[in-house]
């Protein structure tokens, strides 16, 4: 082969290599294929695109191999590199993890074995296909020699000369044929390493392809964001308040305790700063405020007001103690309580009409219960002489009407009674079989007996009802304990969330707490403990804080919990007493105006003259004594009632509790009534029209 004489002969193209024969002819020689040639081998050249050529490959996951007992798999790329990535984390280390490295040395371990097991198959098939090859190259060279041979001793001794160059040019035909031969195998041993090569690129490349397409289908779950997006301000403000309604954040809560919520997700960064961000936050806040607002309403709107307040006393009603006080106390800010009813007064009706019909339902229930054991005792029982209720009741309790009557002591007393009845009727049945006529005496003794009986059971029945709601009463006290335990976690919460400032006292403290619904539905009785601590050492209005046992207040369990000091107990003390005091003024007034005889007289006091008729007459019949026999008279209201004076009055009100509240101010008391009567009008006069 010639070059041209400006060009050397190009490079030659690995993994070839350059030898000189001991004739000094050089060959080439390619120790992968063992392949010797004359010929020198020409470098293949790729005509690569120019966007190819220009632009590398991006760099690809080719193969995924799971790592086992793990949720790492190990991913090699189209550019030799090795990362590692957990499938449920979504997290990529390019190192090995520690919590993986003994799994990933067994793996590679197992691969290093694989493929030292394959390479030795692949030279063995090397050895083997070479070994054919040898073979058939030795034939072919025996048959060429035995043809050759055969024309030797054929032709004429006189040619002789001419034979030994003939001999010579096919022996150099037969080194041609032997490195055809050789060239011709190793093409053949090429093109199938090429072959196992294609296999190998296209399991490559299909598992690329898998491995690309699971990648792409796990990220369409998620959002794709591009390193760099152009977006406008209200855009991305659009984008941010979308990721606050997906990820549902309370309008309520403040920045900070949303921000981890949604800090993670990429359109987060779309707004260029914080502030920008806080400033979309707070307009979804405001907007998404007025839309929960706006939907209560229009839901509220679509309710029934009645069927509501009816719903809330069936929801919280629960026993026939709770109060009107209290229920309205706990749910007056409540719409479904307001929004029903013209005032209080009816709310309140209806809260006692559902009372009345909820201690009915009640009642009728435990009645019921009662008659259904007494059916079931009549059903199952047969009575004969003494019997025992701990072995009768185990063939009862499998029915309903036996878990009905909730205490088990109930049940035993319900029992009893049953038996005592059934041996009267037993004994009234035989006397009537044995049909003895007994003396009249003796029937009214029976009867007498009998109706002993129904009153013992009546008793008998008082008793088991009293004991039930005493049970009751105890089941209710310990529902309370425990709402208290509860109700004292929430509120300690409360503080927690609410009172940063140590040296902070409960007044200045309470007008915060009380906007805090944890602080208005609280079961806690609050200050009723101190207050009722306060009434126990203070039963009198005029009672100082001086003279209250300092000391075992101070370590009273509700002074220890709210925390007072000496000052701070004096100071509520003080304000517990002048609301005590306007309490018991308001109360006194409702005395006064409640007491009719304070009320007739006042008001009779106040007429001119005789009265309107100059006197109301007298009863001729009681006053004949005094004004002689056939003398009518008159009697003057007015000076009677003057003889009517404060003091009678005094003594009709003296024994009132509303009253006695103020014995420590009498003065003060009496110059009230006189007010209140001096406030008193002239009753209103019948006015009698002539026929």
């Amino acid at each position: 082969m010639s070059f041209p004489p400006t060009l050397g002969p190009p490079p030659l193209p690995p993994p070839w290599t350059e030898h000189l024969a001991p004739g000094g002819q050089i060959y080439y020689y390619n120790p992968n294929t063992q392949e010797s040639t004359y010929i020198r081998p020409l470098p293949t050249f790729q005509n690569l695109p120019a966007s190819q050529r220009s632009k590398p490959k991006k760099e690809k996951p080719l193969t995924k191999t799971q790592i086992p007992g793990t949720d790492w798999i190990r991913v090699k790329t189209t550019e030799g590199n090795v990362f590692y990535s957990h499938k449920v984390k979504k997290q990529s280390v390019w190192t090995v993890p520690e919590e993986i490295k003994e799994a990933v040395e067994l793996l590679e371990k197992e691969e290093s074995r694989d493929d030292s097991t394959m390479k030795t198959e692949e030279e063995l098939e090397v050895e083997r296909i070479k070994s054919q090859v040898q073979e058939a190259v030795k034939k072919r060279k025996k048959s060429v020699d035995d043809e050759e041979l055969d024309e030797v001793v054929i032709s004429k001794k006189a040619r002789i000369p001419e034979d030994d160059e003939e001999e010579e040019e096919s022996d150099e035909e037969d080194d041609r044929e032997e490195e055809d031969w050789e060239r011709e195998a190793a093409a053949q041993l090429a093109a199938e390493a090429e072959e196992h090569k294609k296999r190998e690129e296209e399991e490559a490349k299909r598992v690329a392809e898998a491995a690309e397409a699971e990648a792409l289908k796990a990220k369409e779950a998620q959002l794709n964001m591009p390193e760099r997006v152009d977006l406008s301000i209200e855009e991305a403000k659009a984008l941010f308040k979308t990721l606050l309604r997906e990820k549902d954040i309370n309008p309520l809560h403040p920045w900070d305790t949303s921000l981890p919520k949604f800090v993670s997700d990429p359109r987060y960064v779309l707004l260029p700063s914080v502030t920008a961000r806080r400033e979309a936050f707070d307009e979804y806040c405001r907007d998404r405020a007025r839309e929960l607002r706006q939907e209560k309403v229009k839901q509220e709107k679509a309710s029934d007001p009645q069927e509501e307040f009816e719903n809330l006393l069936k929801a919280e009603v629960k026993s026939t103690r709770t109060s009107w006080t209290d229920f309205r106390r706990t749910w007056k800010k409540d719409r479904r309580f307001y929004s029903w009813g013209r005032d209080d007064r009816e709310r309140e009706k209806r809260f006692r009409e559902f009372i009345r019909e909820l201690g009915e339902k009640k009642k009728a229930a435990a009645q019921k219960a009662e008659a259904d054991f007494f059916a079931l005792l009549k059903e199952r029982v047969k009575v004969e002489g003494d019997m025992d209720w701990k072995k009768v009741k185990r063939d009862l309790v499998q029915d309903p009407r036996y878990d009905a009557v909730g205490s088990s002591s109930l049940r035993e007393e319900l029992f009893n009674t049953f038996l005592k009845a059934s041996g009267s009727i037993v004994e009234t049945g035989r006397s009537a079989e044995n049909g003895e006529v007994q003396p009249s005496k003796d029937v009214e003794k029976a009867e007498s007996k009998r109706d002993r009986k129904e009153r013992a059971v009546k008793e008998r029945e008082e008793k088991v009802k009293a004991e039930r709601e005493r049970v009751q009463a105890s089941i209710g006290r310990s529902k309370m304990e425990l709402s208290n335990e509860e109700g004292e976690l929430e509120f300690k919460t409360l503080l927690t969330d609410a009172i940063r400032d140590p040296q902070i006292s409960w007044d200045a403290a309470l007008p915060q707490l009380k906007t805090d619904p944890r602080f208005l539905n609280s079961p806690l009785p609050h200050l009723s403990n101190l207050h009722a601590l306060f009434e126990s050492h203070a039963p009198s209005l005029a009672t100082t804080f001086e003279s209250l046992p300092l000391s075992s207040l101070l370590s009273a369990l509700p002074v220890t919990k709210l925390g007072f000091d000496s000052d701070a107990l004096e100071s509520e003390f003080e304000k517990w007493q002048r609301e005590r005091t306007q309490k018991a003024r308001t109360a006194f007034d409702e005395m006064l105006s409640e007491n009719s005889f304070v009320e007739f007289w006042g008001r009779l006091r106040k007429i001119g003259g005789e009265g309107v008729d100059g006197g109301v007459k007298a009863d001729e019949e009681g006053l004949a004594e005094d004004e002689g026999e056939f003398s009518g008279g008159k009697v003057d209201m007015k000076s009677l009632a003057k003889s009517v004076d404060i003091q009678e009055m005094v003594k009709v009100l003296k024994n009132d509790k509303r009253y006695i509240m103020f014995d420590h101010v009498p003065e003060q008391r009496e110059r009230w009534l006189r007010n209140y009567l001096a406030q008193l009008s002239a009753p209103k006069m019948s006015v009698h029209v002539p026929s």
